[in-house]
């Protein structure tokens, strides 16, 4: 039977591991938004809870450090509007080079996860198997 000591590293381990696994994932999450809508950096760190069904959160200031720094790299554009709610709020929409940047990453690197025999390694993990392959 496993010690407490070993069931804390353990989770101490998968701990680091999702958050050095997380840290990519924003510019994932915020380009998959910005590609359905357009989306000012308040509302946008509402929508990475959303779509990353409560695995990923980012406070505001890193949504717009990020969206700054798409900018700069001309896969986002911004434009102000008017809020009807305080002062204009500044939205977020990706550019086509963006498009493109995003469609390259999910075919180079998630896309690998639905192909054999990719897949069922996954399954015989999740099932307590071994993988033939």
């Amino acid at each position: 039977m496993p010690d407490i000591r070993d069931a804390l590293a353990f989770d101490d381990l998968l701990s680091t591991w999702e958050q050095n696994y997380k840290k990519g994932l924003l510019t994932f999450w915020l380009l998959l938004i910005l590609h359905e809508r357009e989306a000012y950096a308040f509302e946008a760190s509402a929508l990475v809870a959303q779509f990353s069904q409560g695995t990923l959160s980012a406070d505001e200031n890193s949504i717009y450090r990020a969206l700054n720094r798409f900018e700069g790299l001309a896969i986002v554009t911004s434009s102000r509007h008017e809020s009807g709610v305080g002062p204009p709020r500044r939205y977020y929409k990706l550019s086509e080079r963006g498009r493109v940047l995003l469609r390259a990453f999910i075919e180079r690197n998630l896309l690998l996860f639905q192909t054999e025999p990719t897949a069922s390694r996954i399954r015989a993990v999740l099932d307590g198997s071994q993988a033939s392959g």
